[in-house]
């Protein structure tokens, strides 16, 4: 299996950003990202760190697969 990508909190926050989430709100370093679809409301909170710990990455990309699929967020989190 591919190994995960190092990434920060900002480069969270930019793929994100592609998929149509925009930053809610933010209280101390995690930042709230949400957008509406179909009448509903996808959340996602991001720890704005230099780099994120695997698991966390690991957990925010199981997370995020519920809303975005697997093969347009594989490119961004795994090393191919």
């Amino acid at each position: 299996m591919p190994k995960l990508k190092v990434l920060s909190g900002n480069d969270l926050i930019k793929i994100f950003n592609q998929f149509g989430f925009a930053v809610q709100s933010q209280k101390g370093s995690h930042v709230k990202l949400s957008r509406v679809t179909s009448n509903r409301k996808h959340v996602l909170v991001i720890p704005n760190h230099k780099e994120i710990d695997i698991g966390t990455l690991k957990a925010i990309y199981r997370q995020a697969n519920k809303y975005i699929s697997e093969k347009e967020l594989f490119p961004y989190f795994y090393n191919e």
